[in-house]
């Protein structure tokens, strides 16, 4: 269901293994990335390119410098009028990339790197290919302000990455040069994603450079995306083979008092929209009335505490609940989760089955079993895991920097379930290590998301996909990628009423693309 995410490390050993092969070389891995990166901004910025201007481009001492050194010889055939600053002699670069210097015309200029050289010069396209997914360290470019001026006016294109930007993390080391353009090449970065990636990229765009037919003979990913075209949920959801509305799963969702049940109202539609079969919500008597007047297809029962929750549970077809949404946070709500917990079915802990124990954070993951998703906002995620949090807020001074993949995948294992972070990246893991990515950035950023009910959305639609027999971590993925698609397909103005009528949309999308 996902395509790869590769770390630096990752594409660096993809890259050896290319090269191994005997199929390929430093040097013709180089040329790909500069025909590959003159491609991309050529189909990015069409009318742009056609019109030749100024191009400066830097170039780092390592092999991102190669590649600029390609795209300097590029942009100069194109007719642009190009200038390479270096940030160190071509001399001290790595042999491939030094070769590449040795072949870019005598009409390209040379100067070295220092603050002024983009003032001087002026350019309309800067090609940023310093450090790429190479940097270690924290970044200081010594840039003037009038260097920054000019760079505001001209487009500015990274390679790899933008320069000062973690790869693997997508957090700052030191100063990040922004671009309007990134291209990276066969698969993205986790940093593309992730922190501040997306601000300081652009665009992005992923272009081929011959690796993928060679060699496919990489480390252990890091992790996974979640894409359409991986995506092969509708499968379990729309072609199961079940001849009675018990066969697709029986969800029980747990709500709060009288004038709290909205959320839970909204998990429990969500659950019903994603294929459960029933979907019940369970609530104290005083608040049975208001929820049963503005329910219809989900069925209402009476529960006043955990002893109601366990006679409830006692019923086998229940075999999914969702608790937390609009719960409370008292000793009441602790002693309901205990009970919940204790039934063994597969469980969603959402908003406030996650606070009622943000004073004690391991008394809860006692309760936790395989079959358990916590879905954490980044508030909900510090108060469970303070330690993590705390490293992912601080400054990050070298790379490869504590990821939010890191986090995540140290909650996951902490907590002995699996662990789905919210964020326009919602990162999901589970205890094995096993760490999935869905991205609402770039041409899927979905800003209207950030609206109130839109996690107790996502919590009932992990919950339906528990009940169709999904496993945890998939389950997980496959809900958070219908949230996100189903609020594209929407459109702004949403709020989270919309999301899980927007689903019958989304599978009908789905299946007319199946092959």
């Amino acid at each position: 269901m996902a395509d790869e995410i590769l770390t630096a490390a990752e594409m660096r050993a993809f890259e050896q293994a290319g090269i191994a092969s005997g199929l390929t070389s430093g040097a013709a891995l180089m040329e790909s990335a500069g025909q590959g990166v003159m491609a991309a901004t050529m189909a990015t910025w069409p009318d742009f390119m056609a019109s030749p201007g100024r191009a400066l481009v830097l170039c780092g001492p390592g092999n991102n410098g190669g590649d600029g050194y390609v795209i300097a010889r590029l942009l100069h055939h194109a007719g642009w009028t190009c200038q390479i600053a270096a940030l160190s002699g071509a001399n001290a670069a790595p042999e491939d990339a030094a070769a590449m210097a040795g072949m870019v015309p005598d009409p390209v200029t040379k100067t070295g790197f220092s603050a002024g050289v983009v003032a001087d010069f002026a350019p309309d396209l800067v090609v940023d290919a310093l450090f790429g997914t190479g940097l270690s360290r924290a970044c200081d470019l010594d840039l003037s302000s009038a260097d920054a001026a000019q760079l505001h006016r001209a487009r500015v294109v990274a390679v790899d990455v933008p320069s000062g930007l973690c790869a693997d993390s997508g957090r700052k080391l030191g100063a990040v040069l922004r671009a309007d353009l990134t291209v990276s090449f066969e698969l993205p970065r986790p940093g593309h994603f992730l922190g501040q990636g997306p601000e300081f990229c652009g665009d992005l765009r992923v272009v081929p450079i011959g690796l993928a037919r060679i060699s496919r003979e990489i480390p252990a990913l890091a992790a996974k995306r979640i894409t359409a075209t991986g995506l092969r949920m509708h499968e379990r959801l729309l072609k199961s083979g079940g001849q009675h509305k018990f066969d697709y799963g029986h969800v029980m969702v747990f709500s709060g008092p009288p004038g709290k049940g909205g959320a839970a109202r909204l998990a429990a539609r969500s659950a019903l929209r994603i294929g459960a079969g029933l979907v019940s919500l369970a609530c104290p008597t005083a608040a049975t009335c208001e929820n049963a007047a503005q329910l219809n297809a989900i069925m209402v029962a009476a529960s006043d505490g955990a002893q109601d929750a366990m006679r409830l549970l006692d019923d086998p077809r229940i075999n999914a609940v969702c608790i937390g949404p609009g719960l409370g946070t008292g000793t009441d709500a602790c002693d309901l989760i205990r009970a919940v917990m204790t039934a063994g079915r597969a469980t969603v802990l959402d908003a406030d089955a996650l606070s009622a124990f943000a004073s004690d954070p391991g008394a809860l993951f006692d309760l936790l079993h395989p079959q358990t998703v916590l879905t954490p906002h980044f508030g909900e995620f510090a108060r469970l895991f303070p330690d993590l949090a705390a490293e992912l807020n601080g400054n990050a001074t070298t790379g490869p920097a504590f990821s939010v993949l890191d986090a995540v995948r140290n909650a996951a294992a902490r907590a002995g379930a699996v662990v789905l972070l919210k964020g326009a990246a919602t990162v999901i893991a589970d205890p094995g290590g096993r760490v999935f990515v869905n991205d609402a950035v770039y041409s899927r950023a979905a800003p209207w998301l950030a609206t109130a009910g839109s996690g107790d959305v996502l919590a009932g639609l992990i919950t339906g996909a528990l009940a169709r027999g999904i496993p945890p971590l998939d389950a997980a993925g496959i809900a958070a990628w219908l949230h996100v698609e189903a609020a594209t397909v929407f459109g702004p103005g949403l709020i989270a009423e919309d999301i899980p009528e927007a689903l019958p949309q989304v599978f009908r999308n789905l299946a007319a693309s199946d092959p």
